[in-house]
């Protein structure tokens, strides 16, 4: 097992370095990510060069079926792409809810038309999906949720309001969480797929604090949804809810490094701000936090791999997910705190002439960073989460 992946870690290795352009081995803005969809947007030839050649290989979804457009490789395999995908700084080809949340559902519990229709789009990035969850008046008690769907025959008929939907003036299709039965919260919700150009569907975008707009709410009216579009049974959309969650919260874990990817490293910033003509940090409790987050921060990255492994060999734990989200969010709050401490007033600019490219980025990344720790589940929901499904503690 141990020589195999080796011979596949210098296979994928030599066949990065042949195919990923140099550009694309660059830290990477926000606003140059690849999300696909209908109508794909690509800052530049060698982005779009480096979609193609993943997706020909199957490496957008790298552990998914060949049949569905995926790579079909193991966990272990998927690790060591991801790995050295890291060490030659090698751009993430293409992000998507289809492909960290809904994919992996759809594969569990998507009927054979269902998973024929939508996988293999979702790898070749030509549908963009958004989530549809929570509502003004079901956030952390998500199964308080009130959007209707009601039974017309051939049909069900959508009407309600989502909140906080990622991107969803963006996005192609929605899975979504609706009520088909009044009798029982849990034991009343569906999980629905529906296209956004849909005769009823509005999305309108939210203004951050960081002057994005990701976030959105949207609005169904009389929403005509096929009944063929039912992911799962009737009334059994909570399962599929709860499970989808554990691989949104991996993502946002994730995400939150992407994000932090698009400014330099705590110890960069440390050393051009605050290092002296020997490149040594004076202050030494500074110094100390830099080393303190390199370490954590690589002790994450083991324990990663090592949850990795032990999901190769049948011993996942299905409180990981929470713990993950947990940690690698609040980590990542930690690394800006720490990066605006050490770049002090240079960190303050929002725009303008006297601040450099990185520098205006810290501020509103600092600031995008604190969603990560709201959005998918609070890091109070998910120490709750934590306490009762790993520690076995009593409500």
């Amino acid at each position: 097992m141990l020589d195999e992946l080796a011979e596949f870690r210098a296979e994928t290795r030599a066949w990065l370095e042949a195919n990923c352009p140099p550009s694309m081995r660059t830290p990477m803005p926000e606003d140059e990510r690849v999300w696909g969809g209908r109508h794909p947007v690509f800052r530049s030839p060698d982005s779009q060069r480096w979609f193609e050649r993943m997706v020909a290989r199957g490496w957008t979804v790298p552990t998914w079926p060949v049949e569905y457009g995926g790579g079909g490789l193991s966990a272990a395999q998927a690790l060591v792409l991801k790995e050295e995908m890291r060490e030659l700084g090698c751009r993430t080809p293409l992000f998507g809810f289809g492909i960290s949340m809904l994919g992996p559902v759809l594969l569990k519990y998507g009927t054979p038309e269902q998973k024929a229709e939508h996988l293999p789009r979702i790898a070749r990035g030509e549908i963009r999906w958004c989530q549809g969850y929570s509502e003004p008046g079901a956030g952390s008690d998500l199964a308080s949720l009130q959007t209707r769907a009601e039974d017309r025959g051939d049909h069900f008929l959508v009407n309600g309001q989502k909140v906080w939907t990622s991107y969803a003036h963006l996005a192609d299709w929605i899975f979504c969480l609706v009520r088909t039965d009044t009798a029982s919260k849990q034991g009343g919700i569906s999980f629905l797929l529906f296209d956004m150009a849909s005769p009823g569907v509005e999305a309108r975008p939210i203004r951050l604090i960081s002057g994005a707009s990701a976030f959105c709410e949207t609005f169904f009216t009389d929403v005509v949804v096929p009944k063929r579009n039912l992911v799962g049974r009737l009334n059994d959309g909570w399962t599929i809810a709860k499970e989808l969650l554990q691989h949104e919260r991996g993502m946002i874990s994730e995400i939150g490094r992407a994000i932090g990817a698009t400014v330099p490293d705590v110890d960069v910033v440390a050393r051009h701000y605050l290092a002296g003509p020997d490149g040594r940090i004076a202050d030494p409790a500074l110094r100390d936090a830099v080393v303190r987050h390199a370490m954590d921060d690589h002790a994450f990255q083991l324990t990663l791999r090592r949850a990795a492994e032990e999901s190769e060999a049948g011993a996942a734990n299905g409180g990981l997910s929470s713990m993950f989200k947990y940690y690698g969010t609040e980590q990542n709050k930690r690394k800006f705190e720490l990066i605006l401490k050490c770049a002090g007033h240079a960190a303050l600019g929002w725009e303008g002439d006297g601040f450099s490219d990185d520098e205006l980025l810290i501020c509103r990344t600092w600031l995008r960073s604190k969603g990560n720790s709201i959005e998918g589940g609070t890091s109070e929901i998910q120490l709750n989460v934590i306490a009762k499904r790993v520690l076995g503690l009593p409500d």
